[in-house]
């Protein structure tokens, strides 16, 4: 004899649907173990926060590494060596360098409305790697910043890019 599905009462293939489901959504429930993911890249947490549209918290002064200072120094100073300045210091006529005022902004504090910034090149957003959601690049004067959208607030700078 042949049997169709609907030789199974109703209640019984709901009981089996739901255990089925339950045993199926068992790994996607479990929690990663303490152990896991560790010795990862520093800015994978955040990849993934931006991956999901989210942002991340950033300790201030904790974001820029050594290579990625590096890496905007030797960029910026190509660029000083082709007689390149960026904007705010090209018509200045000494070699690149911000006009002689104190620095005006400070990690950990919004950035004063009377400081003028740039966008920082696509170029260099790329090799530094892009700036995590909730944040973004501006260079002020000698300076790359990371500052918090919203707030405006310094996080992270690379400092002296052209010394």
């Amino acid at each position: 004899m042949k049997l169709s599905h609907f030789s199974f009462p109703l209640h019984a293939r709901a009981l089996v649907s739901g255990v089925a489901c339950l045993l199926l959504s068992g790994a996607a429930l479990a929690n990663k173990p303490d152990w896991a993911g560790k010795g990862k890249n520093k800015h994978s947490e955040e990849s993934h926060a931006q991956a999901q549209g989210g942002s991340v918290e950033i300790r201030v002064g904790g974001y820029f590494g050594d290579d990625q200072r590096r890496t905007a120094q030797d960029y910026y100073g190509a660029q000083q060596a082709k007689g390149k300045c960026p904007p705010g210091l090209a018509k200045k006529n000494n070699g690149c360098q911000p006009p002689g005022q104190a620095k005006k902004w400070l990690r950990g504090q919004p950035l004063p409305r009377d400081v003028v910034f740039y966008p920082l090149p696509r170029d260099i957003s790329v090799r530094i790697g892009l700036p995590p959601a909730g944040y973004k690049y501006v260079r002020v004067a000698n300076d790359i910043l990371l500052i918090a959208i919203g707030t405006s607030i310094v996080v992270d700078a690379i400092e002296d890019l052209m010394r």
